[in-house]
């Protein structure tokens, strides 16, 4: 026959014994230990977020019609080659780059040469805001197209800080 343990008696507020007040000394320990803790990791999730937003923009664009940017993207860098490159040819092309750039930010490999490809990227993809004023921007302030633009600078501020790390570490 199976034996049973009795099930344990709740607790409550009379059998609770509080917790000692933390000394502000020891909170300060507490969170550097914290701060330690995350600081090395925090490169690494930035490193990998930005590659997963670049790897899915990137395969969206090999979709046709997926990407909200598709149509931006195309017209931008249309202009930025000069029309030597036609758009059948151009939108693969960007998108294989943006995922070759999100691979690497994954996995680390090349990383370098990806930080060098994200940033001619975002000269380009910045670019648009000039090149394209009527499709960015309405009465001085961005469309939703120039929006899309512009959320990029969180990108940038990301691969920034992998850069940093990147140049000190290796």
């Amino acid at each position: 026959m199976a034996r049973t343990r009795p099930l344990p008696t709740p607790r409550t507020d009379e059998t609770l014994t509080p917790l000692p007040a933390a000394s502000p000394r020891s909170r300060a320990t507490l969170l550097h230990r914290a701060a330690e803790y995350y600081r090395p990791r925090s490169v690494a999730a930035l490193r990998i977020s930005t590659g997963l937003i670049f790897l899915c923009f990137g395969a969206l664009k090999l979709i046709p019609s997926a990407s909200p940017a598709e149509h931006i993207a195309v017209q931008a860098t249309t202009k930025l080659t000069l029309g030597l490159l036609p758009p059948h040819i151009l939108l693969p092309a960007l998108a294989t780059a943006e995922i070759c750039i999100g691979l690497a930010l994954l996995t680390g490999i090349l990383l370098r040469y990806a930080l060098a490809a994200f940033y001619l990227h975002m000269t380009g993809v910045f670019a648009s805001l000039f090149l394209l004023p009527d499709a960015m921007w309405h009465h001085g302030t961005p469309t939703l197209e120039g929006q899309y633009v512009l959320k990029n600078i969180v990108l940038i501020a990301a691969c920034l800080a992998v850069t940093a790390d990147e140049l000190t570490t290796r």
